[in-house]
Order: structure tokens, then sequence, then C-alpha cells
């Protein structure tokens, strides 16, 4: 694992751009993790993590100037190939730090 470790919201921030299949933007990304975690977000704290995301290379975005009539150009964000790299190798630290805790969350020692 890299020693330049992603912090919580932008570890979910990643897995949700993941998730939406580049069709993620700062609004749907603050969507997806609040139905999925529960917790309730900032979309502009989402939005600068994405933006930090992407100047560590695990984010690449585009402008959709395609905007309904009136409306705001959205930028879409998706991880690169070092941000999915990333996520296989948190994913796998994580799995590996859980293996054989079961036991000590439901009580048994």
């Amino acid at each position: 694992m890299t020693r330049n470790a992603l912090g919580e919201l932008e570890h979910q921030v990643l897995i949700a751009t993941l998730r939406l299949r580049g069709e993620g933007y700062s609004v749907s990304v603050v969507q997806e993790i609040e139905d999925r975690t529960g917790r309730s977000v900032a979309q502009s704290a989402v939005f600068i993590a994405m933006r930090r995301l992407e100047e560590k290379g695990l984010l690449t975005s585009r402008l959709d100037d395609q905007s309904e009539e009136g409306g705001r150009a959205r930028r879409y964000f998706e991880p690169t190939p070092a941000g999915r790299e990333r996520l296989r190798e948190m994913r796998q630290a994580l799995v590996s730090l859980w293996d054989g805790l079961g036991p000590e969350l439901d009580g048994a020692r």
C-alpha cells in the first residue's frame, strides 16, 4: 500500500465515483455517499475532495457543457487506472485488518 493514504471522505468519494461509472458529479456523489453510509456530507467538501483526488492523479474529469437550458455545465469525475489500483490496495488492506475479528466484535474473547 502506498504511503500517501487517503482520508475517509476521499476514500468514500473515490468509491462513489467508481459506482457512478463516469456519471459522478458533486451532487450525485453526495447522494451516493449519503444513501450508502447514512452520513450527511457537504457538497462543497465532496467537490474539494474530488479536486484533490484529481490533483493526486486518482480521478479524471470532463466538463459537460451540454447542460439543460439555463443550467450550469457539470464536471463529471471517474477513477483513473491509478485510482482503481489505490481502491484495490485499500480494500485488501481493510479486509486483512478485519480478518478473524468477527468474534471480537460480537463480544466473544
